[in-house]
């Protein structure tokens, strides 16, 4: 990459890229008026990275927003917002779309829904070139093809014709990184860029963004809840809540020394690697001490709740085309009434074998027994009464749940199904049951899944997954998407839930600091082959596999000092 404007020093001093002065943002609705943002006044320099965190319905997404004129049409304003000194909200239709993308671009969190799939992406970032520019096909090809290979696009001439679902999801959101930077923006708003990404993708998203800001001079605007991720990349901090500026400073004095106690309680959520190390200890003594240790008798090696043998998974690789190998060869046993953690890069394996387990996909090779019974060959009566064994939490509940059904008749559903449920009654009687162990008040059952928020609506996932009572649970990135508040809160709850009912799981997930925390076993897969497994603490704290090692290096610490040190000292990615 090379720089394209003069770096961020020779602007004044007292230029700011973004101003915000009394801003207040008011959404008129069926229930009347509700403040979203309530008189914040925030300036960011220009080459600034600052970080606005906060949980959801603080208000971060929608003061980001306001920086394009991007609110709906029920949304009132207040205040002012400054983009390169040019007052937004005064600004016409056309006036609006003159700045967007020149004078500040947004790079959004899923690139999937960002991207026009019917579109190569080369056309896509030509668009917004002739939308601001007069110039040929052939000069914005060109432009396009030279922004994809300065965010790190292999065979740039060549993928500029390819699709987005041709590119991984974190070459697409390089792709999505390519289209704020083609006509060089002053300022770059990136809503939650890296929280769907594994850590290694994260890790080179990050290194690219802190390049946008060093050499293009950009000012840039980071949306995140992930506080590992602001350590990392952020200058300042701006720290929201319900809609209030609680607190602005440097990154460093924000976490050595946090003023206010919404920001002390948001860092003290965070999740750290090692944490999960001293957890099990603790569990470990309690268990000695209930038991005894002298003359007690050693205790029968626990069944299997999970055992593959060689376990092979193929997709069908189109016409004329070799099968694609998901899994090549797996071997790895899950005790009952333990945690398996299952890690990798996207395309790993990982929700493959979730879903073999759950009899979802069908296996090509080897041996896979869940629960004592094979599930290779098995029919599909057969496979039903094994589900009623199982549990499946979604990574994002608000797509799993039918929208027109109630949070009470989703739980009730696998009840009925099942012919579990006995009558209506007990049907009641038992949602009100899962909605007590998941800490949700029983009058949620009459709300709908849109009325709830996104830890609330996990909690529920949580509660559909145990309502048949299942030996085995299987939770696919079920916290991936949550704030680190809401995380945690969700996370203590499995681990709660996983003492009281015994049952074994598989978790899946890319953050490894979640692994700690809930797991006892580790399983990391590579291009679907297994390349470490063991016990939680031996893999995290002494991996033995480069890749595992690779995997550990890439997690931000949220420390700024340390990650700068970290960062000064070696690049996982460079090896």
């Amino acid at each position: 990459m090379t720089p394209q404007t003069a770096p961020a020093q020779a602007k004044p001093e007292e230029a700011r890229a973004v101003e915000l002065k009394q801003l207040s943002i008011r959404f008129d609705t069926d229930g009347g008026e509700v403040t979203a943002v309530n008189a914040i006044s925030l300036s960011i320099r220009p080459g600034e990275i600052t970080a606005i965190v906060g949980e959801s319905g603080s208000g971060k997404t929608v003061t980001a927003r306001s920086l394009l004129g991007l609110l709906p049409a029920n949304a009132r304003t207040e205040g002012a917002v400054l983009v390169d000194g040019t007052e937004v909200t005064a600004l016409s239709r056309s006036q609006l779309r003159a700045l967007r993308g020149k004078n500040a671009a947004m790079v959004f969190q899923e690139p999937s829904t960002a991207l026009n799939p019917v579109y190569p992406v080369g056309w896509q970032i030509a668009e917004g070139l002739r939308a601001h520019r007069r110039i040929s096909r052939k000069a914005a090809r060109s432009e396009a093809v030279e922004i994809l290979r300065q965010v790190g696009i292999p065979e740039p001439e060549k993928r500029v014709g390819y699709y987005p679902h041709q590119f991984s999801g974190g070459q697409k959101q390089r792709v999505v990184i390519a289209m704020a930077l083609v006509l060089r923006p002053s300022v770059i708003i990136a809503d939650e860029p890296t929280t769907a990404l594994d850590v290694t993708v994260q890790a080179e998203i990050l290194d690219l963004l802190r390049r946008c800001r060093d050499e293009f001079g950009a000012a840039i605007v980071l949306i995140t809840h992930n506080m590992g991720v602001v350590a990392d990349l952020a200058d300042t901090v701006a720290v929201m809540y319900k809609g209030d500026l609680v607190e602005q400073a440097p990154v460093e004095k924000i976490f050595a020394a946090p003023e206010h106690a919404y920001t002390r309680r948001l860092l003290g959520a965070v999740l750290r690697l090692g944490e999960g190390k001293e957890r099990r200890r603790r569990a470990a003594e309690v268990t000695e001490a209930g038991t005894g240790s002298e003359g007690a008798e050693q205790p029968s090696a626990p069944e299997l709740a999970v055992h593959a043998q060689e376990l092979r998974i193929t997709y069908p690789g189109g016409l004329g085309k070799p099968d694609i190998t998901a899994v090549d060869g797996v071997s790895l046993a899950v005790p009952a009434g333990q945690v398996l953690g299952l890690v990798g890069e996207s395309g790993s394996g990982k929700s493959t074998i979730g879903r073999a387990v759950a009899g979802l996909t069908p296996v090509a090779g080897g041996q896979l027994k869940v629960l004592g019974r094979s599930v290779i060959g098995a029919r599909e009566r057969q496979l039903k009464r094994l589900r009623k064994d199982l549990g499946f939490v979604f990574q994002d509940p608000a797509s799993s749940f039918n929208p027109l059904l109630s949070i009470g008749q989703c739980l009730a559903e696998p009840l009925i199904v099942s012919g579990e449920a006995g009558s209506v009654n007990a049907a009641r009687s038992r949602v009100a049951e899962l909605l007590d162990a998941v800490q949700l008040p029983a009058a949620f059952a009459d709300r709908f899944p849109h009325e709830l928020s996104g830890g609330q609506r996990q909690r529920a996932s949580l509660a559909r997954a145990l309502a048949l009572q299942p030996k085995l649970v299987i939770a696919d990135e079920p916290t991936s998407a949550l704030d680190v508040s809401v995380q945690a809160a969700v996370l203590e709850l499995f681990q709660s839930l996983q003492r009281d009912f015994g049952f074994a799981a598989i978790f899946i997930t890319h953050d490894l600091a979640v692994v700690d925390l809930v797991s006892d076993q580790v399983a990391v897969l590579r291009s679907g082959q297994l390349v470490e497994h063991g016990p939680t603490d031996d893999v995290l704290s002494d991996p033995q596999d480069p890749y595992t090692q690779r995997l550990l290096a890439s997690v931000p610490v949220p420390d700024p000092t340390e990650q700068r040190s970290r960062r000064g000292e070696s690049s996982p990615l460079g090896q």
